[in-house]
This record gives C-alpha cells, sequence and structure tokens, in this order.
C-alpha cells in the first residue's frame, strides 16, 4: 500500500492589510502558491492593490 504524502506545493490567498484596517468596501487578494518546506510560516508580500492605487502589504489568510 502506498503512503500519503503531504504536498510541498501548497496554494495560498493573500490578503491587503491596509485595505483591511481602513474599512473601505471591497478586497484586494491575490492567489499564489508557495513552497510548504522552505516557508513553513505565512507568506507577506508587496503587492498591487488596485483599490488604493498603490503598493501594500499582503499576507497570507486561513
Amino acid at each position: 500500500m502506498a503512503k500519503k504524502t503531504k504536498e510541498a506545493r501548497v496554494q495560498v490567498i493573500l490578503e491587503c492589510t491596509e485595505h483591511k484596517a481602513s474599512g473601505m468596501p471591497g478586497t484586494s487578494r491575490y492567489i499564489t502558491t508557495k513552497n510548504r518546506k522552505n516557508t513553513p510560516d505565512r507568506l507577506e508580500l508587496m503587492k498591487y492593490n488596485p483599490i488604493l492605487k498603490r503598493y501594500t502589504l499582503h499576507k497570507e489568510i486561513k
């Protein structure tokens, strides 16, 4: 019987922190993948927020 292995690459959702804190309607979210073995902690990237029209910090949710 084959062993079950956890996949190294998983899909994550990044959400804008500044937009969430401002209370404005709508959200800025991106979907990306990360390697679970290389980055076990939550991912943080600077991504473009089209509603605020600038680059903001997006953190992994869930």
